[in-house]
């Protein structure tokens, strides 16, 4: 890592940690027997602060040299399509990943389409439970002995604890959104 980038992020994370202090540059320097113009250097990464002045300033800031240096994971709340990954099996059945980290989540949405009078691969009974919503179609829910017809705008929930699976008996393509918990995809 280059000098500048260290000495621009450490001046960002001070700044950052004086503001939600409500501290003012100068407050921050009588607190740490420092100048005001050091800290106006700090903040904009044009000097390098000691260990022993760093350490000082972040117990001032009321946090820990532990916290102060966590890198954290900017938090992913939008996904676009250019992110899904797509299986596509040899009916032409698709299934798209549509939270491309969803393993790490409780649960897993994925987007299906279940070609005409095709069915996707029998899931075994897991722990968990599962939900889906028809987007367009129809669907037949095979869930342990029993099945259930599934139309357009309808969804479905239940344990997987029993085999089951899905096919679709239509003549056009069945699309659904398709949630898993845990993830098991």
């Amino acid at each position: 890592m280059e000098l500048e980038y260290v000495n621009e992020h450490i001046g960002n994370k001070i700044k950052d940690l004086r503001n939600r202090n409500g501290l003012t540059q100068q407050e921050l320097a009588d607190r740490t027997e420092l100048t005001k113009g050091f800290i106006s250097q700090l903040e904009r990464g044009q000097v390098s602060p000691s260990i022993v002045t760093l350490l000082d300033l972040i117990e001032c800031l009321g946090t820990t040299a532990s916290e102060f240096f966590k890198e954290t994971e900017e938090e992913h709340v939008v996904f676009s399509e250019e992110g899904f990954f797509e299986k596509v099996d040899e009916a032409g059945n698709s299934i798209q990943w549509i939270v491309p980290t969803a393993q790490k989540y409780q649960m897993e949405p994925l987007l299906v389409v279940v070609q005409p009078h095709q069915s996707l691969e029998e899931d075994k009974p897991h722990d968990g439970e599962e939900f889906g919503y028809l987007i367009s179609g129809r669907l037949k829910l095979y869930l342990g002995e029993e099945v259930y017809s599934v139309k357009a705008g309808e969804s479905f929930y239940y344990p997987a604890k029993r085999k089951h699976h899905i096919e679709n008996p239509d003549i056009i393509p069945a699309k659904f959104i398709w949630v898993s918990t845990p993830p098991t995809f």
